[in-house]
Parts: C-alpha cells; sequence; structure tokens
C-alpha cells in the first residue's frame, strides 16, 4: 500500500477529494488522547471509521453513509499500523482505487502544532470505557491517576432503566447504582419533578452540585423479551437523565459513550452486586442551577414565533407526519406547525440517525451537517423536542457536547402539545417552488 507523507497530506488538507479517514476508536476521534498522544482529535476534515467497524457486514453501507464513493481520494490513518493498512485494503477491495496510508499521525502531526487537528468541543462529557473503569475498578481518579481516596473526588454511576430493576440485576459496571428515570421525572406527565423533589432524589443518590456523575443504560433487555428491539430504551433514559441533571445544577454529568455495550465489547466484567447509594444532607447549590435549559408551552409559542429560533422535532417520519402518535399512550398524531424536523431514526423507541452500528454516539461533523441542512445551526436558539422528551434530551446533550451556546429542551413535547388542545399539522410538509 503506498504510503503518504506528513507534509503531503498538510499540502493537500484542503483538496475538497481528499478525504482523511480515521480508523482509531470514536472516542480519540473526539479528542481523547488513548495512547498518550501530545495533543488529542483528529486530522481536520477527517471522517471517523473505527477498524473495528470492518467487521460488521454493513461496512459498506457505513461508507455511503459518510458520502464517500470510488471517486474520493483516501487516506488512512490510525494507531495501529496493521490495522491501517487492513482498513486500506478493504477500502481497495470495494472499489476504491486512489488509496493511500499514513503513520504519523502519533510521532508527527499530534506532536506538532503546525498540523491542525479538530475534537469535540465537550468531549470530557462523553468518556471511553476505560476512562470510567479508572474510576469504578481501580477506584482512582481517571484524570489524575490518584487515588479517589486521596483526591476526595466524588464520582457517582448511574445505571439507568426505566421501571425495569431487573436490568440492573442482570449485570451492572461495578460500583454502579441503579437509576430510574421516574426518580427524575413525573410518571404522569413525563416531565421533570419539582425542584424540590429532585433535590430530594438527587441527594438521596449521593449527588451534589460539585459530583462528577457518569450515566450509561443497557441497549436491550438481558431477559431478550425486549417489546423494542434494539431500541436502547437505557440508554436513551441515561440521556434523559444526563439533560435533567444538567438543569437541576450539576456541573459535571459525563455519558459512557456506547453505554453498557461498550463497557462489554471493552472485555470488562460486569457485576450483579447491589450497591447502595451514599446519600448526603445537602445538593449544595439551588435547583434548578440551569433552568434555562428547559422550556414548557408558552416558551415554546414564542420561539415558534421568533424568526431566529428553532424548535426541533427530534422525531421520526412517521410521527412527524402523522401516520403515528408514536405511543400508545398518546392519541392525537401529527406535527406543531412551524418546528423543523430533526430525524431521529425509524420510530419512536430509536435513534439510529445519531449512533453508530455499536452504539456509540455519531460522529458529531455528520449532525452538524444534518442539522444544517434543516436549517438548524448553533446560530440560532434551537429548543429540541419529541413525544415526551427523552430523544429531545439526547439531540440537546449532542449540541450540548459541540457547545452550542442557547439550547434546551421543551419538556412537554407532543404528549403536551397535543393534550393541551393546540394546533397542529398532518401530512407532508408544503414545499414553496
Amino acid at each position: 500500500m503506498r504510503e503518504t507523507t506528513t507534509q503531503e497530506l498538510f499540502n493537500r488538507l484542503d483538496d475538497p477529494n481528499l478525504k482523511p479517514i480515521d480508523t482509531r476508536p470514536a472516542d480519540a476521534y473526539n479528542g481523547w488522547p488513548l495512547e498518550n498522544e501530545k495533543r488529542g482529535g483528529h486530522i481536520r476534515g477527517a471522517r471517523s471509521l473505527p477498524e473495528k467497524w470492518s467487521h460488521y457486514i454493513d461496512w459498506l453501507e457505513i461508507l455511503q453513509s459518510k458520502g464517500l464513493t470510488p471517486e474520493n481520494e483516501l487516506v488512512i490513518y490510525g494507531y495501529d499500523p496493521e490495522k491501517t493498512e487492513k482498513v486500506a485494503r478493504q477500502f481497495v477491495k470495494a472499489g476504491f482505487e486512489k488509496v493511500r496510508s499514513y503513520h504519523g499521525f502519533k510521532e508527527e502531526w499530534s506532536a506538532n502544532e503546525t498540523y491542525p487537528v479538530e475534537s469535540l468541543q465537550r468531549r470530557e462529557q462523553l468518556v471511553p470505557a476505560g476512562w470510567l473503569y479508572r474510576a469504578a475498578v481501580d477506584q482512582r481518579d481517571p484524570d489524575t491517576l490518584e487515588p479517589l481516596s486521596v483526591t476526595g473526588r466524588r464520582i457517582v454511576i448511574g445505571h439507568a432503566h426505566y421501571q425495569n430493576p431487573d436490568d440492573y440485576h442482570a449485570g451492572h459496571i461495578p460500583g454502579a447504582i441503579p437509576l430510574d428515570t421516574n426518580w427524575l421525572e413525573d410518571p404522569a406527565t413525563w416531565n421533570r419533578r419539582t425542584p424540590e423533589e429532585l433535590a430530594s432524589t438527587l441527594t438521596q443518590l449521593g449527588i451534589t452540585h460539585d459530583t462528577t456523575v457518569v450515566l450509561y443504560g443497557r441497549f436491550s433487555y438481558p431477559d431478550n423479551n425486549d417489546p423494542y428491539p434494539g431500541s436502547s430504551a437505557g440508554q436513551l433514559g441515561a440521556f434523559r437523565c444526563a439533560f435533567l441533571m444538567l438543569y437541576a445544577g450539576v456541573k459535571d454529568v459525563r455519558m459512557l459513550n456506547g453505554g453498557m455495550q461498550a463497557w462489554e465489547d471493552a472485555g470488562y466484567a460486569v457485576s450483579t452486586e447491589v450497591v447502595q447509594p451514599e446519600p448526603v444532607g445537602d445538593f449544595g447549590a439551588k435547583i434548578p442551577g440551569m433552568p434555562e435549559l428547559a422550556i414548557d408551552l408558552q416558551e415554546a409559542e414564542q420561539v415558534l414565533n421568533s424568526e431566529n429560533s428553532n424548535l426541533v422535532s427530534v422525531r421520526s417520519w412517521s410521527e412527524f407526519i402523522g401516520k403515528v402518535s408514536g405511543y400508545n399512550y398518546i392519541k392525537k398524531k401529527g406535527r406543531i406547525p412551524g418546528v423543523v424536523f430533526a430525524n431521529c431514526g425509524s420510530d419512536a423507541y430509536h435513534m439510529e440517525n445519531y449512533r453508530n452500528l455499536d452504539h456509540t454516539t455519531r460522529e458529531y461533523h455528520e449532525i452538524e451537517q444534518l442539522w444544517a441542512e434543516a436549517g438548524i445551526t448553533p446560530e440560532k436558539y434551537n429548543a429540541f423536542y419529541c413525544g415526551t422528551g427523552w430523544r429531545g434530551s439526547e439531540a440537546f446533550f449532542n449540541a450540548w457536547l459541540m457547545g452550542w451556546p442557547d439550547i434546551a429542551v421543551y419538556d412537554g413535547g407532543w404528549f403536551e402539545w397535543s393534550n393541551a388542545g393546540k394546533p397542529y399539522e398532518t401530512g407532508e410538509p408544503k414545499t414553496s417552488i
């Protein structure tokens, strides 16, 4: 396989037909220096295509989803030269003729600030399994490697589920406590609980405003009796809890990238030992600490009437056009007039358009591109919603990770809007000619 040099790659970095391909784990692409490189992140303009994906039968479909075609000239790079060459050869077998490998990323590119790198702005809030292992198993501060008993850092790991404690008992990350989403949101309205209720729940869980909280969920029920196969309800619930904790005022809320699947893919053991929370006396700050992150019905109407704001529908197409309501407890079918569509995936229980096949969060450049095509940009105020707040919370968290400044979740979503007797539309939106 022909190789390229650092200077050759740098000289052609602005060539629109040249596509650098990053075969490292998604966490390295996001900015985590997994092999102690001087600078974390990826080569400017690179696409994320981890080597482990090359084993998937859907590999060619992944290439298509990333807009990669045989007309492109590719430069493949990673940590391991053998794995890099393996992916490069696979591209050649798929009909790509202009393929070269690059083996200087760690020693040359990342080590020299002349060469541009990009990274997810809040990559610290989307952690790799190895980072969490150091806290959960080694009992060390993952950032300093000092014992937690010495640093005094409080880290609470939450295994999210919805009214399904058996999901936790079937196996969880060592040290994790169970976290029922109903403890943070009202099961009657699916909206956030009152500040008093949030304070009671968080302190009972041992969480204060300055606790580091790491959340994750499972992607299928352990008894293989999942009513929505592959729906990742647990991980969706974890994103919902992450949003609610940010709203409450927890300063350091993190998600395990890829959830329970990432932990198991890394070969780490799971535990069935029940961990009891260690309650604290006081949250230590006023709740909500960030009230601007959640809006309600009246504010949603104001967003719709503003030219510089978007009310963003993170629902499926069938929900958006009113073919289905998405839920057995929501009768009306349709959409809020004037919203912007940010397709979640196949139905109300899936977020395929925001996830990779290994359940890690999708490459953030791709999400930005999809949103930009719909008019969803960081220059505008964007309030995300869905049926009851879960998918909206995950979309919100993606924008949060990217550092978007003016974002919120319309907490009530379609459930509240439709029950309030507000106007709605069905059918495909009309387009102007």
